[in-house]
């Protein structure tokens, strides 16, 4: 059963902007450096370098891991 919908809030990440879903107050046995944040869709203007990436994150040691559920990039 559902017991709880997280409404996704607007952050700006860099160039991006994404809805956050986690971290979440009511939801405290999630970590604070766990983030689940949706993007999309989107198309990149012609002028976007390549590598545009979200800046460097403040803390050592963490990583990130993304999953691409549909989309491609440009040829």
């Amino acid at each position: 059963m559902l017991s709880l919908t997280i409404p996704a809030r607007r952050r700006t990440i860099g160039l991006l902007e994404v809805g956050r879903i986690l971290p979440f107050a009511q939801r405290r046995m999630v970590g604070p450096f766990v983030f689940l944040d949706h993007m999309g869709p989107l198309q990149f203007p012609p002028n976007v370098p390549r590598d545009t990436d979200v800046r460097p994150h403040p803390h050592i040691g963490l990583s990130t891991v993304t999953y691409l559920f549909e989309g491609d990039r440009p040829s």
